[in-house]
Parts: C-alpha cells; structure tokens; sequence
C-alpha cells in the first residue's frame, strides 16, 4: 500500500494528477488548470480530495485551484512567495516543510528559476516527485525567473540526489520534443536515441484531442536515473554549460 497516482490530461499538453493514499483514501490535486477533468477523476476514484498542491503560480497549472478549493473545501498550498500570485493561495511552503495526504507524506523542494517560487513535492517513502515545469522527461523548463546557477542546483544537485528509481511526474507531455532535441546535443549517446525511439512509437497514435489520451498514449512518469542518462539539462557538468544548452533549445 502507498501512493496511487492518476494522470489527468488537461488543456493541450498538461498533466495534471491526483495523488491518492491507499491505505486512507485521501488525496491531492496537483497543478490544476482546468476542474472538470479533475472531478470526473475524482469521482471515478471516490478519492477524497484534502488539500490542492501547485508546484509554480503559471496559469496553465493553477487556474482551477479557486474552483477546486471551493467545491471540496480544500486549502491551496504554494510556495510562500507566491502568496499574491498564486490562484487560492491559502497556505505557504518552503524547502524542508512536509506536507501530509494521509498516511503518506511529501517534502517540500524548493527549486526556483522557472519561476522564482517553484517547488517541487517529493513523496520520498513513496518514491515519487512532482516537478512541475522544472524538471520535465528529457528537458526542463525556460529560465523565466532565475539564473543557469539556480537552475543548475534545482536540477543537477538537489533533484540529481534523488534515488534513482524515484518516478517524476512533470507538468507537460513535451518527451518526444525534448529527446529530439537532446540528440542534437549528444548526438552519440545511444540511451537518448534509443528512448527517443521508444517515444516516437509512444506517440505515434496519439490522439487529436489531448483530453482524451490514455495511459499508453503518455510518456510520464519517467525517472531520476533515467534522466541522468538521457537528458541533456541533467547531464550538463557545470551552470555555464546549462546556461548555454537551455539557450539553444530556446531557439530549437
């Protein structure tokens, strides 16, 4: 028994989940932007929904929290900064806080450069984190609030530490993209060619409309150790290297 996690397809690329307690049934919503998908999964689940989790206050990831919150009578936390920004923001987190959904428990990782109040909730017991759009499978996302150096310890030292088969559910299904890119950075590395193969067959059938995607349609969750040998953000040796790979895939 632990952590259930349900992936939700919302708005044209996100993933939005719900984080369940099997022993206790209770859950988290986490990076909401739209509320229908998410209630016709919680009440496909009879989850009982506790509390609303953002990882950042971008719109695509939290636009629904006032709806959600209202409708289960649930807080909304977020980063402690982003208490101004962040759509229901009730309660404020920070790196080492814990947050509970019954018998399961999450770590707070504070990871800013995306955004500068960008956390990640890691279920260490569990072995499972949210990332949001820091960390995604094979890439990472645009430095918008921070530097190379801030992205570097978010991703190359405090996720990096992570055990390696520790699951990464990240913000968008952006695998197939990423690992194309990757291959233009490490074009020899056979773990990136071969992944990005595994993913163009993934995908290949996909369908139209992202709302109506099915779990063999998804790429996520990846893992740690798997995006220490294929993604090119994770791999970089030092923040300039970092700096420098984000900036071309800005242009790619």
């Amino acid at each position: 028994m632990g952590l259930r996690v349900e992936r939700i397809p919302t708005l044209g690329d996100n993933y939005t989940y719900l984080a369940i307690c099997d022993e206790t049934g209770a859950a988290a919503i986490i990076d909401a932007p739209e509320a229908d998908p998410v209630v016709a999964r919680v009440e496909a689940t009879g989850a009982d929904v506790r509390l609303i989790l953002s990882t950042h206050h971008h719109f695509d990831h939290s636009a629904a929290n006032p709806q959600l919150a209202e409708r289960y009578g649930v807080p909304v936390y977020g980063h402690v900064s982003d208490a101004e920004r962040l759509p229901g923001f009730t309660h404020g987190v920070d790196e080492g806080d814990e947050v509970g959904i019954g018998n399961q428990s999450a770590r707070v990782l504070f990871i800013p450069s995306h955004t500068s109040g960008h956390v990640a909730y890691s279920f260490d017991a569990a072995g499972a984190v949210f990332t949001g759009d820091m960390l995604f499978a094979a890439g990472c996302g645009r430095l918008f609030e921070g530097t190379a150096e801030m992205m570097f310890d978010a991703l190359c030292r405090k996720l990096a530490a992570l055990p390696d088969e520790t699951l990464v559910y990240c913000g968008h299904e952006y695998t197939e993209g990423n690992l194309r890119f990757a291959l233009t950075v490490e074009p020899d590395n056979d773990a990136i060619r071969e992944r990005y193969e595994r993913v163009r067959k993934i995908r290949a059938h996909a369908a139209p409309d992202w709302h109506d995607a099915t779990p063999a349609e998804m790429t996520i969750p990846t893992s740690i150790g798997e995006e220490k040998a294929t993604n090119p953000f994770m791999r970089a040796p030092t923040a300039e290297e970092l700096g420098r790979i984000r900036a071309l895939k800005d242009r790619f």
